[in-house]
Order: C-alpha cells, then structure tokens, then sequence
C-alpha cells in the first residue's frame, strides 16, 4: 500500500447485497473502487451486529484492492488477531473502545497491518494527537456509527481540518466515514480527507447484473472530491 494523497472511494459492503458479497466486490472493484470497506459491528459498542472474521476471511479472495476494515467493538484488542488473519489490510478501531490506544495501534501493527483509529462526532482531535507517529489512518466518524444511510454531520468539517493541521507532512490518511454524496465529498476533500467511505451512495440503484450504476454512483463521488 504505498502511500498516497489522491482521493480513494472506499465502498461499504454495508449496503450491498448479503447474500452475493462476492460478485458485489468484483463489481465495486470493476467500477473503480480503491478500497473495499468491511464495517464490524457488535451490537454492543455500536447498536447493530454485523460481520466476524470468518466472513471477512471469505470475502478476502474476491477483494484485488485494500480490505479496509473497520473495527466498532470493544473489547477491541483480543479480537485483531483474528480480522489480520482473515485478511485484513487496513484495520482501524475506535479510540472509544480502548482504553489503551497506543497497545492497540502495536497490537495492529505487529499483525503486519495498518493500523488506524477513528473518532466518534463526540470525540476531539486531541484523542490522536500523542500516537500520530503509530497511526497509519485517521477515520472521522461524520454519522454516529452504528447504521448506514444517516445524514452527514457538518461539524466534523472542521474536525477534519484540524486534523490535516495536526498531521503535518506524516503519512497518515484521513478517512471520512458516514453520509458522503456527491454534495458533502468535496466539502471533506477540501478539509484534507482523501479517503472517502461510501455506502448507499455507491449502491443505490445498482446490482451485479447492473454494475455500471456503482461505476457512475463512484465516478460522481470521484469528481466532486477531486473538484
């Protein structure tokens, strides 16, 4: 994964169809997705329940990009063993969920992957600011984590801003997680996030036997970032 700035559309497979995950990712994938985007959810730290390694470790032959996946658990550390084994690229978990972050973050990277944290709206960018040297992404959470298709939450903008000042020139991404359209990529874009998670706004209106809807739902998110 060299590192890069441009703007990445990472799809969530939160909203693409269950029961065909594998052809759903060749499609996004086909389409011009950058990262596949894999939202874990306990039920317990987030109020939904979602996917476990073993779907994660299924999924992972059908993904050639990044599987980028998204930890919304606690306990979160005995869990990343088992996400890096099934195939995991990019793990991330919230900062809310540790009590420990910094163990956390060496936990990830000694499983040979990225390693990421995310902030829930609540949350002040001063939560990161003593581990940016162990952080390989930042996720803001621009919705409350839990479900898709909520609405953008304005104030992050500026959370994301400060962020791009805090990080300086270290190599760290800034991920954007919750309501991203067309109308709201380019106000984060501009903020400094490059990478964009995108649910229902990559998979409305599509399907496998009708993939070129993802491709124009992904160029549009694209072209309003990129402007």
């Amino acid at each position: 994964m060299p590192f890069d700035r441009s703007v990445k559309i990472a799809p969530s497979i939160l909203s693409a169809d269950f029961a065909n995950f594998g052809q759903e990712i060749q499609a996004i994938e086909a389409q011009g997705a950058d990262w596949v985007h894999v939202d874990v959810m306990d039920g317990h730290f987030v109020p939904n329940l979602t996917f476990g390694p073993a779907l994660c470790a299924a999924i992972r032959p059908h993904i050639k990009t990044v599987m980028d996946v998204h930890l919304m658990i606690a306990p979160v550390d005995p869990y990343i063993e088992a996400y890096a084994k099934a195939g995991a690229d990019v793990i991330t978990a919230h900062v809310e969920a540790s009590a420990h972050a910094h163990r956390t973050l060496q936990a990830i990277r000694n499983q040979g992957c990225k390693a990421g944290l995310a902030l829930n709206p609540a949350t002040p960018v001063s939560a990161v600011e003593y581990v940016l040297d162990m952080v390989d992404l930042i996720c803001v959470m621009t919705v409350n984590p839990g479900f898709g298709g909520q609405s953008f939450i304005h104030s992050q903008i500026e959370k994301v801003q400060s962020l791009r000042n805090m990080i300086g020139d270290r190599p760290i991404h800034i991920e954007i997680d919750g309501g991203v359209t067309p109308e709201t990529a380019p106000l984060v874009s501009a903020a400094g996030a490059d990478v964009l998670v995108a649910g229902s706004a990559v998979f409305k209106g599509g399907s496998v036997s009708a993939p070129e809807v993802y491709g124009r739902n992904i160029a549009a998110i694209r072209a309003a970032a990129e402007v």
